[in-house]
């Protein structure tokens, strides 16, 4: 086996140990944004981009962001919690929170990892660490609780092709 094989083994791996502290696996990647915003100033920033699921909320940088099933909505704390924390990391909310093209309402709760996160319609906002890359919408449907979130706050539960390269299907 190729060092480069065998260095994508053991990150194959490492991501679905991961996957499995948070009890997750599956989704599929898709790929580039075609989001027009400028990247955050130190405030979030969330606009919309195009990935193989349609138009979904993506950061500044144009990394896809996920709500948790196993959240409340409007609820002052995560369900995410512990090793959750590690494979899906709180998207920061900043001072005060900018939206392009997002017609839901932006807000924060006290994350679990003691800083501000930012939630839409009152549902906290995560990223997914085994994402590739602006575009990547590997953490879609994840043991049927991760979701993608539309413009206007709501879960997107389509699920986009399986692709190859920059990560493939997980």
């Amino acid at each position: 086996m190729s060092t480069r094989k065998l260095l994508g083994a053991v990150a194959a791996t490492a991501a679905a140990m991961s996957l499995t502290a948070c009890g997750s696996s599956g989704g599929a990647y898709s790929g580039s944004p075609s989001a027009s915003a400028t990247a955050g100033t130190g405030n979030a920033t969330v606009q919309t981009a195009s990935t193989g699921l349609g138009t979904v909320v993506v950061d500044g940088s144009g990394r896809t962001v996920y709500v948790f099933d196993k959240d409340t909505q409007g609820a002052t704390k995560s369900a995410c919690t512990g090793p959750c924390l590690a494979t899906w990391p709180p998207v920061p909310a900043g001072s005060a929170p900018k939206a392009d093209g997002v017609s839901g309402t932006l807000g924060s709760i006290t994350g679990n990892a003691g800083t501000k996160q930012l939630t839409l319609n009152g549902w906290p906002l995560y990223y997914f660490s085994a994402d590739a890359g602006p575009g990547a919408v590997a953490g879609q449907g994840v043991q049927g609780i991760w979701w993608a979130v539309s413009p206007a706050g709501s879960k997107v539960t389509t699920t986009a092709p399986a692709t190859t390269g920059q990560g493939g299907a997980y």
